[in-house]
């Protein structure tokens, strides 16, 4: 058993996650008390993938490509992405870990013709996050905010949560330090059923491009979904 975590504990982070996500059900059917031994297990690693093997056969939409010499699945704008998960164990939620590229011009929360420029992950059709990210420059006269770490439209500054905020760009930007932020994005969902499906979809707005796929895109470097138990 690894990560074990009171039921109290995991109820709270559970209510913590779906209230940034703005939708909210029933997640357990009994409240633990004080001094409840319940704990929350991650049992079985159900999909990993850096996709260095090349292998997308339980994706849909699914490309490879280069960045950094590390292999991703991309280069996406405007896209929607499936993983299609079956002949899962029984439990009571998934761990949902993505590495998310964020490439080149993205304008956060702006309006008008260049955004919101918003990224979008659900299970099941139901969304668990909608937000949106930026990788403009900041300075005290001119901020293209972001939502994340929250959910749009919250405001953040730009390349706010990144672990690396100073990736070079991909295309529009090539080479150029600070135009492709990476995040590692874990989201606990509760689930059940043997199926699932995980889906990635970006609606990036920058109708005065000339090309849009070299203005803005977004890549996935590894997904990791595991199964969680309430035990």
């Amino acid at each position: 058993m690894k990560n074990p975590i009171a039921l109290w504990d995991l109820s709270r982070h559970f209510r913590t996650k779906l209230l940034q996500s703005a939708w909210m059900y029933v997640i357990f059917p009994v409240l633990c008390i004080s001094g409840c031994q319940s704990t929350m297990s991650e049992d079985i690693q159900v999909y990993v993938s850096d996709f260095a093997s090349g292998d997308l056969s339980q994706i849909s939409n699914g490309n490879l490509g280069i960045f950094q010499d590390k292999s991703v699945m991309g280069f996406y704008h405007n896209d929607t992405v499936t993983l299609s998960l079956e002949g899962l164990p029984a439990h009571d939620a998934l761990r949902i870990t993505v590495e998310l590229y964020v490439h080149d011009s993205w304008d956060g929360n702006v309006t008008g013709v260049g955004g919101p420029d918003l990224w979008v992950m659900a299970l099941d059709d139901t969304e668990v996050l909608r937000t949106t990210f930026s990788n403009s420059p900041c300075t005290s006269s001119y901020c293209l905010y972001q939502s994340f770490p929250g959910s749009h439209p919250s405001f953040n500054q730009p390349k706010s949560g990144a672990t690396s905020a100073n990736l070079p760009g991909r295309c529009q930007y090539q080479n150029v330090a600070g135009w492709t932020s990476m995040y590692h994005i874990t989201r606990i969902i509760p689930h059940r059923g043997n199926r699932a499906s995980v889906i990635f979809w970006d609606e990036i707005k920058q109708t005065n491009a000339r090309n849009q796929l070299c203005d803005e895109s977004w890549s996935i470097g590894q997904i990791t979904v595991s199964t969680v138990s309430i035990q």
